[in-house]
């Protein structure tokens, strides 16, 4: 963090500076991994939720796409909502809502609760993600940016591979609702260490910490429906193996609730290794004398041809292998998602990063919402799961050819 010291000097001397921009990036990757320890409780509370209530594939489906509408509803002025505010201000809001909507969970007792609760956590989470870019945007020089984005972007795999080991046993010990409460509590926790860690934060040159959106500009550059095409190509993926992988083993394998941790561990295992790998293979190309469009584009090439391997699960039936060649699809999915956050701080003006993250994670969440409810549909009637892993062998390739389209050579951003 030896750069982003020196480009904060001003902030009480060098050593106080480098010690704000490591709490930053420890803050953001915290608040990213408790992001998704609340979201993926459902999911791997799903076989005793199910035979408590008697949901059917429909309704769990309805579930997921309810969480996945309204984030994407309030991601349309999640934008506006970081810019306005700064990150420091916005992002303790969102994870004081979130928390809350988490615990509330345990409250619920029908489907329309349950729906309620997950309205509320999906608005307060929409906003991590921006946040956490348009901060990395500010404060973090262009050399250092890639690595801090990889490492904030494992974030969720990390609570990802922790939720399914601690919570189905946690739950078995003391019941469903003891689960929800333990994890939405967590945040309170968090927001103490931020509002302390965050206090001596000064973005990088004269960029302003609050802007007002110029939507017009912002609609009509290519650049920034280039994101939004690139997230929703890519982001079905992520959040059909969230929301489905522990039914998929449960009805593939007959996995039970309390054996279902460690698969879906080993998943999102790769994943973070997908995360961390790409955050790195970025500068070593520019190292190696790649143009900034080459070497974004030989980064997302490779990961979407790893990806390819993700559809083999479905003719596996070793659980263990099915959990590997899925996770290699999320080490591709990471990696490719990488390059694309690291895309977008490039060549967006820091000023405009969240606004476009943010519309780039609403179409994201559309793709997410169609998936989860398309495979409602499919599993119903006796389709299974191959029309959705066919649909994630493709998406990269295709977000790939749509950048391309769109970018064909890819610029640092004015200023940066």
């Amino acid at each position: 963090m030896n750069g982003l010291g020196q480009a904060q000097g001003g902030v009480g001397g060098p050593s106080m500076a480098r010690s704000a921009g490591i709490a930053l990036v420890l803050l953001l990757f915290l608040g990213n991994a408790l992001n998704y320890v609340d979201r993926q409780v459902l999911a791997l509370l799903k076989p005793t939720l199910e035979a408590e209530f008697g949901w059917t594939d429909s309704d769990y489906a309805h579930l997921g796409s309810s969480f996945q509408i309204a984030a994407a509803g309030t991601l349309l002025f999640v934008g506006w909502f970081v810019d306005r505010l700064g990150v420091r201000i916005a992002y303790a809001i969102a994870v004081t809502v979130w928390s809350a909507a988490g615990m509330a969970h345990a409250l619920a007792q029908t489907v329309q609760q349950f729906v309620a609760a997950r309205i509320v956590l999906a608005a307060g989470e929409s906003v991590s993600t921006p946040a956490g870019l348009k901060a990395a945007a500010m404060y973090l020089p262009v050399k250092e940016r890639s690595f801090a984005i990889g490492l904030i972007n494992t974030a969720p795999n990390i609570g990802a591979i922790l939720t399914p080991l601690l919570i189905p046993p946690f739950a078995l010990a003391f019941g469903w609702q003891a689960a929800f409460w333990v994890t939405g509590a967590l945040g309170f926790i968090w927001l103490g260490g931020w509002w302390l860690g965050t206090r001596n934060l000064k973005p990088l040159g004269d960029m302003p910490e609050r802007a007002r959106v110029p939507w017009g500009v912002l609609l009509s550059d290519r650049k920034t429906w280039t994101v939004i095409g690139a997230k929703f190509c890519i982001d079905a993926v992520w959040w059909f193996v969230l929301f489905w992988m522990p039914d998929f083993f449960n009805r593939q394998f007959g996995l039970s609730q309390g054996a279902l941790g460690w698969p879906i561990a080993i998943i999102f295992t790769l994943a973070a290794l997908g995360a961390l790998t790409s955050g790195g293979l970025y500068p070593i190309l520019l190292g190696k004398g790649f143009s900034v469009n080459r070497a974004r584009k030989t980064s997302m090439l490779f990961y979407a041809l790893v990806v390819l391997a993700m559809p083999l699960s479905l003719f596996t039936g070793n659980p263990w292998m099915a959990a590997v060649l899925i996770g290699l699809g999320l080490f591709a999915h990471q990696g490719f998602s990488t390059n694309v956050f690291g895309m977008t701080a490039d060549v967006i003006p820091a000023t405009r990063v969240a606004s476009v993250i943010a519309l780039g994670a609403v179409a994201g969440n559309l793709s997410g919402t169609a998936i989860i409810e398309f495979a409602g549909w499919s599993l119903t009637n006796g389709l299974g799961y191959v029309p959705m892993f066919a649909i994630c062998g493709s998406a990269y390739l295709v977000a790939l050819a749509f950048i391309h389209l769109m970018l064909p050579k890819l610029e640092l951003a004015v200023g940066e």
